[in-house]
């Protein structure tokens, strides 16, 4: 009997849910790739790492596993001034992709997306 090597070199590690389309971990939708591009314009590395691992700021890799999409949305918009997280409610830019910045960052925490710089899905 022949022992299974998995699926062909040349398969996709395709993962697709409601928010998000990843393929490899890194090929993205759309959507997600313009969360990407906000969360660089916005410099959110500066206190959340890189990575989104944390640095003064908190880990979004983990903050994201708990933390409601409503909270989300508030913690952007609102900011918590008291621990350094400016509002963004004046930020067109992150305005207008707040849904697609939350995927991007769901992703990640989710671990679909496997590294921080992405790449347009083709």
């Amino acid at each position: 009997m022949l022992a299974s090597l998995g699926p062909p070199a040349c398969a996709e590690d395709r993962v697709q849910t409601e928010l998000y389309t990843v393929v490899d971990g890194y090929k993205v939708d759309p959507g997600t790739m313009d969360g990407f591009r906000t969360w660089r314009a916005a410099a959110c590395d500066r206190c959340h790492g890189a990575n989104q691992q944390g640095l003064v700021g908190p880990s979004l890799l983990e903050s994201l596993k708990t933390l409601s999409r409503a909270d989300f949305d508030k913690t952007l918009l609102d900011g918590r001034l008291e621990k350094g997280m400016p509002s963004w409610k004046e930020s067109k830019a992150v305005v207008d992709h707040l849904n697609q910045l939350y995927a991007y960052l769901k992703g990640r925490s989710d671990g679909a997306i496997t590294r921080a710089k992405v790449e347009p899905l083709k």
